[in-house]
């Protein structure tokens, strides 16, 4: 492993750390017990049990999986860790891989998804947020609680958590979708 991949993988467990640390025991893990899990039933031998991830469990492994690509860099129409991320791609990606729910592939396709559209005020863990200008959507991040979002900004950039609240995501803020499901 190189040197610049270890200090990547470092600065990204640091971010998942201090989240984690923010969030307090509030934060349901993915995988733990909820009200919005059922029991899965026992396995036969031989074979994997997979329960499909709802609510809570689903909101948290999205979430785990949007922190820990942190610190990946912005590439113009980029859709994996490898090759880097553009806004919807790092969108399409972690709800593929977590959930391997598909997408649409740009911003402006996924504002167009069905589900109930979501007031600023109202936003959960795992919401899709939508920015731009002129009522044309043209940026998407992933709403990871505490009034703040994960998302590939532009060219020259990495992925990045930030805050909602700032000026300029507020001034651009176009409102939010809930697709997983409660």
């Amino acid at each position: 492993m190189s040197p610049v991949r270890t200090v990547s993988i470092r600065a990204r467990t640091g971010a998942i750390l201090c989240f984690l640390a923010l969030a307090g025991p509030g934060l349901a893990m993915a995988g733990t017990p909820d009200n919005n899990a059922m029991s899965p039933a026992p396995a036969a031998p031989g074979r994997w049990n997979v329960t499909p991830l709802h609510g809570t469990n689903a909101a948290n492994a999205v979430l785990m999986r949007a922190f820990s690509l942190v610190g990946t860099p912005y590439v113009w129409g980029g859709t994996s860790p490898d090759g880097g991320f553009d806004c919807s791609g790092l969108v399409n990606y972690v709800f593929r891989d977590m959930l391997d729910m598909r997408l649409p592939r740009t911003s402006r396709e996924l504002a167009e998804v069905e589900g109930p559209r979501i007031a600023l005020d109202a936003l959960q863990t795992g919401d899709l947020i939508f920015f731009g200008t002129d009522g044309q959507i043209s940026h998407v991040g992933i709403y990871v609680g505490e009034g703040r979002f994960i998302h590939a900004p532009r060219t020259g950039t990495v992925v990045r958590l930030e805050k909602i609240g700032t000026p300029y995501w507020l001034a651009r803020y176009s409102g939010a979708r809930r697709v997983i499901d409660p």
